[in-house]
């Protein structure tokens, strides 16, 4: 028996996934020179019993082995004023700490003004295409009650609200 597939073609289906908005974390730790960081939109909540988490790493990250090799890292939930900081957590060839406040958590550096924070250890990695599913074990967490979070969605910033007549 055979199967017909269809061709995907890549940026047709990146502009279809667009369309489902998400969150936008930075993902820190302590490398061997300093802190590392990167921004991450791939990032998942995946279980409450173990707590973990779950982010998406591509495999043509530089900053990815960093942090592997760190073996823990922190997830800092980016509020609606970080959209120039996740930009910058983007770049290549910058400091992406120059002139960041942050504080040291138990896994890597908390950002300033984050919405959430959350320690976690490597608990497995599974290839997934051009990307890594990382799982990540939650040794801690922290909240900033008031603060709205940063959305992506349709390549662009934003952030959400409730929907006027919905009741959560």
């Amino acid at each position: 028996m055979s199967t017909l597939q269809n061709v995907i073609d890549p940026l047709e289906f990146r502009q279809a996934l667009g369309n489902l908005p998400t969150g936008v974390v930075i993902m820190t730790a302590q490398g061997d020179d300093g802190p590392v960081g990167m921004s991450c939109n791939s990032f998942t909540s995946v279980s409450l019993e173990p707590p973990l988490i779950g982010i998406f790493p591509a495999k043509t990250s530089s900053t990815w082995p960093a942090i592997r090799k760190a073996g823990r890292f922190c997830i800092n939930v980016a509020a609606l004023h970080h959209d120039e900081l996740t930009r910058n957590f983007s770049r290549k060839g910058v400091d992406r700490f120059a002139g960041v406040e942050w504080t040291e958590r138990s896994s890597g550096p908390g950002l300033a003004d984050a919405v959430a924070w959350i320690d976690c250890e490597i608990y497995s990695e599974t290839d997934a295409g051009d990307h890594t599913f990382v799982l990540g074990r939650v040794t801690d967490f922290g909240v900033q009650e008031g603060v709205d979070p940063l959305v992506f969605h349709r390549g662009s910033y934003g952030s959400v609200g409730p929907h006027p007549g919905v009741v959560a």
